[in-house]
């Protein structure tokens, strides 16, 4: 396998819920995040969020402390005695008391609004490293290099195209490099709710991956998943 080259990573991976009543500003969270290579689900209220955040597998959940049916306490509570998923509470309540109580009842990350986007997509991506067990943002992977900060996987200084799609395979690859990854994990994680799950889709990701990267560089356990690194 030839891993003389240098990967460009241009976009972050992963799937995100996103929890949000005001309308504006979940649209506007939904396509930053989707021009950064997210899969992106919402939900409009506290049941819906719950909802979504119990029965679909997300990477982080960005949620909103004021929403309408149960507020966002109570969302963080419920979903805290089922799923560790990565959480960061993003409100506009900025009194050191609200900080203590989301914290206290297991948020992962608090940001008050308004915010600096660049600084929520940061705490998002080191979310996604620590819950991965990476709090490195640079992976290496049998000669290869994956810096999920900078984006780059360098190899040589040669570098090779890929899209969002195949650059968000690749990374949580890495992130869990060593360990096997089940097709249902990949789709829960890559693809939103919007996207045609019982497609051929990863199948054509994995495979113009390994031509791009190295035949390889992506094992397959047949009836299993997938894998890289030892």
């Amino acid at each position: 396998m030839n891993f003389d080259a240098c990967v460009d990573f241009a976009d972050p991976p992963m799937r995100l819920l996103v929890v949000e009543d005001e309308t504006d500003l979940r649209r506007t969270l939904e396509k930053s995040l989707r021009e950064e290579g997210y899969a992106v689900d919402a939900a409009v209220d506290g049941p819906e969020g719950i909802y979504k955040a119990q029965n679909w597998t997300y990477d982080a959940i960005v949620l909103d402390v004021m929403l309408p049916g149960i507020d966002g306490w109570q969302v963080l509570e419920q979903l805290r005695r089922t799923k560790k998923t990565p959480v960061l509470i993003l409100s506009a309540r900025d009194s050191l008391q609200d900080r203590v109580r989301g914290l206290d009842l297991g948020c992962d990350d608090y940001v008050v609004k308004p915010f600096y986007l660049p600084e929520l997509l940061a705490r998002l991506r080191a979310l996604i490293r620590r819950a991965s067990g990476e709090s490195n943002s640079v992976v290496c992977i049998e000669g290869v290099t994956v810096d999920c900060v900078r984006k780059v996987v360098s190899c040589d200084g040669a570098a090779i195209e890929l899209t969002a799609r195949e650059y968000a395979l690749v990374e949580m690859l890495a992130l869990r490099c060593g360990k096997l990854v089940t097709r249902t994990e990949l789709y829960d994680h890559l693809f939103s709710e919007e996207d045609d799950t019982f497609s051929n889709l990863l199948d054509v990701h994995i495979c113009n991956v390994r031509k791009k990267i190295g035949k390889d560089f992506i094992k397959t356990r047949r009836g299993q998943g997938y894998v890289v690194g030892n």
